[in-house]
């Protein structure tokens, strides 16, 4: 892949920063439900639910998993406290985690070996081809997460079996109607990298890695997370967050790397508090929650751990509720689990978390397999995706029935 010639420092970070004004949050589509969770059927296993900035749309990615039949995107409209479908839209691949540009134009799908451009007007409307193009071949390199700048200018892409992050010049992208690839550069992790977030100055990068690389030398103290396995012996070290310096990794990929933190085992998904100094981490083998100080994942790995809390069986999906001071995980236990099954959301008080007491301070009930978790704008609205039992979860926060924990 091609290397930009000469980028700053400053020039990055101005760029990451300045984010273009996206859509006000429309009032009836953002109307309360009668009831404070609402279900809605979904015509195959929805991985991620990607919210417009008005609330007025969800774009539910659904993932073949397990032999289903071909993936693709329900359209689900929002308005008046309902939800309906549509339309549903396919895709080559599995599509797993999406990302809506700021500018409200462009869903782009992680797509197992694609990632796939689609037009978010025509996905509304149902006029036209929505699908814009696919980048990659279809090789198994695993697309599974992205994420864009806010300017829009650069995507990013976990890829899963290949461990790397991918760093897409996306405004060439667009330009050359997504005919070229348009890589920047190609960031080198660990095992099984899932996240893609970034820092609210534009300057880091956070991914997590499921399990450190061998020549890491990390000792194996993890064990199987599938319970059928023959052997309940450590067979594994722990994963990994690592941080990037997005400035270098523009310039000079090899060198952007600037920590790895051990992050428990199997560590997945990767959220930020509001103004970005926690990083809230699932650590899906441990079924815990860890928290991070944000600067210190950069500076003092040694102290970066704040706190961590039990939650419920191999939590996947973490979402930050009440303006930073409540947790929300999913309990997916998606190693044990089937259809029929009801694993809860669990509840976490983030002050008690960081202060090292007991944290869990009740569930909400979910269906089979919960995987993501997204809020909206307003910050009122709590959407889950069941992906065992088919259904996109729709929670009132401030009505939520939070079961108590003893």
């Amino acid at each position: 892949m091609s290397q930009l010639s000469t980028i700053t420092r400053a020039t990055v970070a101005l760029t990451l920063a300045a984010a273009p004004a996206t859509r006000a949050q429309d009032g009836a589509c953002n109307a309360p439900a009668k009831d404070p969770i609402v279900h809605l059927d979904m015509p195959g296993r929805p991985f991620e639910p990607v919210i417009s900035a008005d609330g007025c749309w969800i774009f539910v990615t659904l993932a073949q998993g397990n032999g289903a039949p071909g993936g693709g995107i329900a359209v689900v409209h929002h308005t008046g406290g309902s939800l309906s479908i549509a339309r549903t839209i396919p895709l080559q691949g599995s599509p797993t985690g999406a990302v809506l540009t700021h500018d409200g134009k462009l869903l782009i799908v992680a797509d197992g070996g694609f990632l796939a451009f689609v037009d978010a007007n025509r996905l509304e409307s149902g006029d036209g081809k929505p699908v814009l193009g696919y980048m990659g071949t279809g090789s198994p390199v695993g697309f599974i997460y992205a994420n864009v700048t806010p300017d829009d200018k650069y995507l990013f892409a976990s890829a899963e079996r290949a461990e790397a992050v991918i760093v897409i010049d996306l405004e060439r992208a667009r330009a050359g109607g997504f005919k070229e690839r348009g890589g920047v550069a190609k960031l080198d992790v660990g095992n099984a990298p899932i996240a893609v977030t970034l820092s609210p100055d534009g300057r880091y990068l956070y991914t997590t890695s499921e399990a450190a690389l061998a020549e890491w030398n990390w000792p194996r103290t993890c064990r199987p997370e599938n319970p059928n396995a023959r052997s309940n012996a450590p067979n594994h070290p722990q994963g990994a967050i690592i941080v990037f310096d997005l400035a270098q990794a523009l310039k000079d990929s090899s060198h952007a790397a600037v920590s790895r933190t051990a992050a428990g085992c199997n560590p997945v998904r990767l959220v930020l508090s509001p103004d970005g100094d926690v990083a809230y981490v699932s650590a899906r083998d441990d079924n815990a929650l860890l928290a991070f100080d944000a600067k210190r994942l950069v500076s003092d790995t040694a102290h970066a751990l704040l706190g961590r809390t039990e939650v419920g069986i191999a939590p996947v999906g973490v979402a930050v509720i009440d303006s930073g001071a409540r947790v929300v995980v999913t309990s997916s236990n998606r190693f044990g689990g089937g259809a029929s099954d009801h694993q809860p959301l669990t509840v976490v008080d983030v002050a008690r978390l960081r202060a090292g007491a007991p944290a869990v301070i009740g569930t909400i009930p979910a269906g089979a397999f919960p995987r993501e978790l997204r809020v909206t704008a307003d910050g009122r609205t709590l959407f889950a995706t069941n992906f065992a039992s088919r259904t996109l979860e729709m929670i009132d926060i401030a009505r939520a029935p939070i079961a108590k924990v003893p």
